[in-house]
């Protein structure tokens, strides 16, 4: 008896939407038509206006600069900003964060941890009564 061996067909991912639109509608949208889709936190962040600061961003990913640094944590991914390269100060140093279409209407600092895994070594000298008879080499 002959095993039949079929094809496997590559795996298709599905392309992004967000609440029924795909990323380039969004793209095309103005702020007064995403403003029902976003969530509410972002929806009155835009509501109540964009610092000065906030606005200068978002101009210079409209003007496609290169390499964007920014300590703006708080500020929230639009749509033009995907596909992006920003560089996000996690409090230390700047971490480089390709923004992908899943990162829409979240913030900025949720792609640079400020926490690290702690990993901890062997008591030092001195450090507690049982340290003492550590050999020391």
């Amino acid at each position: 008896m002959a095993k039949k061996t079929q094809k496997r067909m590559p795996r298709r991912r599905e392309e992004f939407t967000y609440r029924g639109y795909s990323v380039e509608d969004l793209q095309q949208m103005a702020l007064s038509e995403l403003l029902p889709l976003m969530p509410a936190r972002a929806r009155r962040k835009f509501d109540r206006g964009l610092s000065r600061e906030h606005e200068k961003l978002l101009a210079d990913v409209r003007s496609g600069d290169a390499s964007l640094r920014t300590h703006l944590r708080d500020m929230i991914v639009m749509p033009e900003m995907i596909g992006k390269t920003i560089e996000i100060h996690n409090g230390k140093e700047f971490q480089k964060v390709e923004l992908q279409p899943e990162a829409v209407f979240h913030y900025l600092g949720e792609f640079a941890l400020t926490r690290r895994k702690v990993s901890h070594g062997s008591a030092g000298i001195g450090a507690t009564r049982s340290s003492k008879y550590v050999p020391l080499k």
